[in-house]
């Protein structure tokens, strides 16, 4: 099933037919609150009274003229002015591919540390790097280091099943930065990450108390596998680590009940809400993540 999704979420004419379809719009719902941003704004101040903080993320990936990114960059600074008119406790997460890595690399720096910049001067808390295919790793990681210095308060997405991850996290320890974990959506091959779920898990947990024991800034645990976040929790009790230097970070729609569980309990935590009109690809890598959703899918596609 995961195969399957992950073939889907690459299909070219999946991607042009999909979303015109009402039924899948109907169903795309489970995993996001609308198309744009006062739709996800809207849905982040429905998290306010429990505590719960958002990442906001829109949607879109590779782009084919540097203009499209000048658009993005722009779309993100005015989310972020409207993140602190709303007295939201909200920040924001940015796909490279968006700023246009793929056309000019010191353009895509000069968008990053410019959106890095203003978040700080408005208190729009941090920018946060997601992490897209291996094929991007590298220049990611190595943007990150380029520009941590300057900008503290940005954070970098790394994948637990991707086997070079160990590596990355020593790589960046002297920066101490802001790390979000996260399992990984895409299709990689067997020599470069784990295939198996126990693997994945495996790494999950034991790089994330890593980055605790090696004193990160901060680490966001995005997952919503409860038990892998409440073995880290102990593991962190044990090495006397505060539970303010971690927190949960779970989608919009999955394991909402939990994600307010956890939150009572005194875990820091927030919802990663995604929005945008791009939006097929991205989720059906979410389906690939947790094939169980596939259900839930179908019954919403039902009648009644």
């Amino acid at each position: 099933m995961r195969r399957v999704l992950l073939w889907m979420a690459r299909n070219r004419m999946l991607r042009d037919l999909v979303p015109r379809l009402w039924f899948a719009k109907r169903a795309v719902g489970r995993f996001m609150p609308g198309e744009s941003m006062d739709e996800a704004l809207d849905a982040a101040e429905r998290y306010r009274h429990d505590g719960i903080g958002a990442i906001f993320t829109h949607l879109g990936e590779n782009l084919a003229d540097l203009s499209e990114a000048d658009a993005v960059a722009t779309h993100y600074h005015e989310l972020l002015d409207r993140i602190v008119a709303r007295g939201i406790d909200g920040e924001i997460s940015v796909k490279l591919t968006q700023l246009g890595l793929d056309l000019d690399r010191e353009a895509c720096a000069r968008h990053l540390g410019a959106l890095a910049a203003r978040a700080r001067e408005i208190g729009a808390g941090t920018v946060w790097i997601d992490m897209e295919g291996s094929a991007y790793t590298e220049t990611t990681v190595a943007l990150y280091e380029q520009l941590k210095p300057e900008h503290p308060n940005l954070g970098i997405c790394l994948q637990a099943y991707l086997k070079r991850t160990a590596a990355d996290i020593t790589r960046l320890g002297p920066l101490r930065p802001s790390i979000r974990m996260v399992k990984g959506a895409y299709d990689e091959p067997a020599r470069i990450a784990y295939r198996s779920r126990s693997e994945v898990d495996a790494s999950f947990v034991s790089q994330s108390v890593v980055i605790l024991r090696d004193g990160a800034e901060r680490l966001g645990l995005g997952t919503h596998d409860v038990r892998l976040i409440e073995q880290i929790a102990t593991s962190a009790d044990v090495a006397g680590i505060s539970r303010d230097a971690y927190e949960v970070q779970m989608l919009y729609g999955i394991r909402t009940d939990q994600l307010r569980r956890l939150s009572k309990a005194g875990y820091r935590a927030r919802v990663l809400i995604a929005y945008g009109e791009f939006w097929y690809p991205w989720y059906v890598r979410r389906l690939a993540e947790r094939p169980a959703n596939v259900l839930f899918v179908l019954r919403q596609l039902l009648p009644w």
